[in-house]
């Protein structure tokens, strides 16, 4: 039986979609619920994921934004039906950990992708090691992005990233807008590794980490890996899953 809890984002559609659910099922409350329906764009079901989880509640996300990948298309006629016909999906995030240049750790997860990007108009100089295994001794660009599989039709496509599937156990990294060496496509990495970020000239080239839309600013060391201690469940429409959209992205860059 469903027993939801909705919550919704403050735009126009995402109330209309709010008040249609209302007249067909209870909303509850956080604690009685057995699902937590997102109303809203894909911004918002990040943030919701990473506010709600503590609840250990699957998420049914409902799109009233623009792509909405995360997100189901919103049926008058089928939306309560493929409630209880939705197939779930697991995902663990990456785990950000910034040092910056006054020796301060801050921590955030990004469900999507960490964006290391230039804070100024200089170039970014940047070291990218796995483990203690150099990757890279020095990447001149505007910066670097490692994404995860559900996050890899994201940020990281716009730059030319390889499309994850979600059982590839695999992270990418992409660099942006790469200066020296030009030629360098980046790399596909275990999802295993503990990728670290250092900046070469913290002084006149300073960066920032983005987990997801939680930004670090002046960081100096960025370590980056999985963590699997934290899943988030997401239900999706039994004939579009997640697999399902990744793989329709594949073939469309393929035929592009």
């Amino acid at each position: 039986m469903i027993k939801p809890h909705i919550l919704f984002d403050n735009t126009k559609l995402s109330k209309k979609i709010k008040n249609f659910l209302d007249h067909k099922i209870t909303n509850l409350s956080l604690s009685k619920c057995n699902l937590i329906i997102v109303v809203g764009g894909d911004g918002f079901m990040l943030s919701s994921l990473k506010k709600y989880n503590k609840y250990k509640k699957p998420f049914y996300g409902i799109n009233a934004g623009s792509y909405g990948f995360l997100m189901n298309k919103f049926s008058s006629k089928n939306t309560i039906k493929n409630l209880s016909k939705a197939k779930q999906v697991t995902i663990s995030p990456l785990e950000m950990s910034v040092k910056n240049k006054f020796n301060k750790t801050k921590k955030s997860i990004a469900i999507n992708e960490v964006s290391i990007l230039r804070q100024s108009r200089q170039t970014a100089s940047l070291e990218i090691a796995n483990g203690s295994q150099k990757i890279i001794k020095k990447l001149v660009s505007d910066g670097i992005l490692i994404s995860t599989p559900a996050g890899s039709t994201a940020y990281n496509m716009s730059v030319y990233g390889p499309i994850l599937n979600l059982d590839s156990n695999k992270l990418s990294i992409r660099p942006i807008s790469a200066f020296r060496p030009r030629r360098w496509k980046g790399r596909v990495v275990s999802d295993k590794s503990k990728i670290i970020i250092k900046n070469l000239n913290i002084q006149k080239r300073p960066i920032s980490a983005v987990a997801d839309n939680y930004e670090v600013r002046n960081a100096k060391t960025i370590s980056i890996k999985i963590n699997k201690k934290i899943k988030f469940n997401l239900l999706y429409d039994s004939n579009k899953s997640l697999q399902k959209k990744i793989k329709i992205e594949q073939i469309r860059k393929e035929t592009n």
